[in-house]
């Protein structure tokens, strides 16, 4: 059922499911820990436990998970991110497609739901030891330090960062020079 055809409140479900009796926070509380609310992501992805990302393909998310050095599994749902999919799986070769088909431009467009043996493939691609998911690590880790090198001081990101704080520092709060 998809819970837009749903008569059930959706936050008291997910809180039931969470944290009553017998819920997933109560089957996992020695394995693990749920975050309720926002969670820091980057340094979630930065812990030495992490060893992949599922990643919806935000801009954001793709950066994150390049600087932490992930191998991605993609899944985008609309808009750019089946553009920054391609980046990840196609040019940059770090991820995994789970499998949506088509493109979406918004979230009104239809669902498209995914059976547990795409997502197992997805998973299985990236995280099993053969040599297709041990290049797909070696080229995360490289692209991640390529990108601390270019954030560290001289390199291209502080120099084009540096540049644009001297030039909006040149023009008053009207934009005038």
């Amino acid at each position: 059922m998809r819970l837009t055809t749903t008569r059930k409140n959706w936050n008291a479900t997910v809180a039931q499911w969470l944290s009553g009796e017998g819920g997933f926070e109560d089957r996992n509380k020695e394995k693990g820990m749920v975050i309720r609310g926002w969670a820091p992501q980057a340094v979630i992805l930065t812990h030495p436990s992490v060893g992949g990302f599922v990643t919806h393909c935000g801009w954001n998310s793709v950066l994150e998970g390049v600087i932490a050095g992930l191998p991605t599994i993609c899944w985008p749902s609309f808009g750019d991110q089946f553009m920054n999919k391609k980046v990840i799986t196609n040019i940059l070769k770090t991820g995994v497609d789970v499998g949506i088909k088509g493109r979406q431009i918004s979230h009104m467009d239809s669902v498209q739901l995914l059976s547990r043996q795409e997502v197992e493939r997805a998973v299985r691609s990236l995280m099993d030891g053969g040599e297709e998911a041990e290049e797909r690590r070696q080229r995360a880790a490289k692209f991640a330090e390529e990108a601390r090198k270019a954030m560290q001081e001289g390199g291209s990101s502080y120099k084009d960062l540096d540049r644009l704080m001297q030039f909006a520092s040149q023009k008053d709060c009207n934009g005038a020079d």
